[in-house]
């Protein structure tokens, strides 16, 4: 794996810096079809599928919501995100990795700044040079061009010497496409489309990891050798 020219890392946060075990995400998901049902005016199956149509057509639940209904981001945000934490706990070692990685460290997350912060105080991963969530890109989410556009321009980083690290094929396209180098974290199935290991994700995948902690072991072990 040659990832000895990269001085930027990007990672995802849902599912990407904690595993999908900690069930955070399935949490979110209720809150969002019981917005949906509220707000709409629907019952929980129409609910479930116009978060599915949304997350098809515009990247996301608010995106839709804001796009189809003209919904405020604040409200929906601060309510989707009032979650319980406590099914994630610190990670020492892949804080030390993230740490050690040789540049500027990032998180880019179609979650709000805020609910990104909380995420990464539970999980003792306060290592990270910048935090870009949704608010921060004027609510494009990824995959849309414009999200990736965004913090590009806020950080002002060489794309061929950057890095992405993401749960969902589909937000590593773009990245692909700018000539980052992208990484696939599990299998690929945070989505209605529930794609299962051995899919192929396309070129826009370079490397997939079903740990991303030993991922970045890997990494470290290669830029030590590389030194001798």
């Amino acid at each position: 794996m040659d990832f000895q020219h990269i001085t930027t890392w990007i990672f995802d946060l849902d599912n990407t810096l904690y595993p999908p075990e900690a069930r955070l995400f399935s949490q979110i998901e209720k809150r969002m079809t019981a917005y949906v049902m509220r707000e709409i005016g629907v019952p929980e199956p129409e609910a479930n599928r116009l978060r599915d149509h949304y997350w098809r057509k515009h990247g996301t639940t608010l995106a839709g919501l804001m796009t189809e209904h003209g919904i405020d981001p604040g409200p929906y945000l601060r309510e989707v995100h009032d979650i319980d934490f406590s099914g994630l706990t610190p990670d020492p070692g892949l804080a030390a990795l993230i740490r050690a990685l040789p540049g500027r460290k990032i998180v880019h997350t179609n979650g709000d700044r805020a609910y990104a912060h909380r995420v990464l105080e539970h999980r003792g991963l306060a290592v990270f040079d910048a935090v870009h969530g949704i608010d921060d890109v004027d609510f494009h989410p990824k995959p849309d061009a414009r999200a990736y556009a965004a913090v590009h321009q806020a950080e002002g980083f060489d794309p061929a010497r950057a890095a992405m690290f993401e749960d969902d094929p589909r937000n590593l396209a773009v990245p692909h496409l700018l000539g980052m180098r992208t990484v696939l974290v599990g299998d690929g199935r945070h989505g209605p489309d529930e794609l299962g290991v051995g899919y192929d994700h396309g070129p826009h995948v370079h490397h997939q990891t079903a740990n991303l902690t030993e991922f970045l072991r890997g990494l470290a072990e290669n830029r030590s050798a590389a030194k001798i």
